[in-house]
């Protein structure tokens, strides 16, 4: 877990670890252990958590929680208490809008206080898949089918720390593995995660019949359309790269796109890349291409 997660960041290029991170942590399994991993990767962070009082002792409970893990990791941890229904009710929206809004709002302002590069959340590959397929069933474009990137702006205050997702290149059950099978620690579970009155609750139990391959697959294809959008947009991202070497080189039927861009950018000479029809060889800078015989 360790290393796939910090692959990630560097390949991303997500963090730095000269400047402190905030770390969202709820108190359960997805924070706790995206807590525990940048802890173990050496960076400097500072927690927030989040009482929304919306499910009484339940939330209460949370935030005991999160004060012992914090003190147990030698972690300086935030907390804000939130009147929720009442923001909610003064907005004229829904409980779910609201403690998003109010959150992303403060992550913002507690993390600019403490001097962060940037907030970092526990968004994992089966948020990836609910988030593709709820924009699916609301009918979306190649942007709604690119779902939740590696980095982005702040949804409620844009000009802010951007919103960092290290756990993208992981599913739920690898995360629960790691806190029980490898790390002995404990989370916290929200009994409202099983009312099914919540679109996202409902996604959610939909995704509980698909294989960790199928949401793999899933969170796989939105990173693929990220790099579509960042091409037509004209972006020089390592996504639209590879999106734009895929087009280039995919009649040859090579599967690893992207390990044949990285090489390329690192002009790795002479590595071989090789297909069921064709062979590739990285020469000064490019790919050349013969047919397998």
């Amino acid at each position: 877990m360790l290393k796939r997660v910090t692959t990630y960041i560097r390949k991303h290029g997500l963090l730095d670890r000269t400047k402190p991170v905030l770390v969202a942590i709820s108190g359960g399994a997805d924070s706790v252990s995206l807590l525990d991993v940048l802890v173990r990767a050496g960076y400097q962070c500072v927690a927030a958590h989040c009482n929304f009082h919306l499910r009484g002792e339940e939330s209460d409970r949370d935030e005991a929680f999160v004060r012992e893990l914090c003190k147990q990791l030698n972690v300086p941890l935030m907390v804000q208490h939130f009147d929720t229904h009442a923001y909610a009710r003064g907005n004229k929206i829904g409980i779910e809008v609201a403690a998003r809004e109010l959150r992303y709002r403060w992550f913002d302002e507690v993390g600019k206080q403490n001097g962060c590069q940037a907030v970092v959340v526990a968004h994992h590959q089966n948020d990836q898949a609910e988030t593709v397929l709820m924009n699916l069933k609301r009918g979306a474009g190649i942007r709604g089918l690119a779902g939740m990137r590696p980095m982005s702006a702040n949804p409620m205050v844009p000009e802010g720390l951007p919103i960092v997702r290290p756990l993208l290149c992981t599913t739920r059950d690898y995360i629960e593995h790691y806190l029980r099978d490898k790390r002995g620690l404990r989370w916290m579970n929200d009994s409202t995660n099983s009312d099914l009155t919540f679109r996202r609750n409902a996604v959610r139990e939909q995704l509980k019949t698909y294989s960790k391959a199928e949401i793999e697959h899933i969170a796989q294809t939105a990173e693929y359309m990220q790099g579509y959008v960042d091409l037509l947009e004209g972006k020089s991202t390592r996504e639209a790269g590879i999106a734009a070497l895929y087009e280039n080189i995919r009649v040859f039927g090579f599967a690893e796109t992207d390990k044949i861009y990285d090489a390329l950018m690192k002009g790795e000479g002479g590595k071989t890349f090789t297909s069921k029809t064709h062979q590739g060889v990285l020469k000064k800078g490019e790919l050349c291409v013969t047919t397998v015989s």
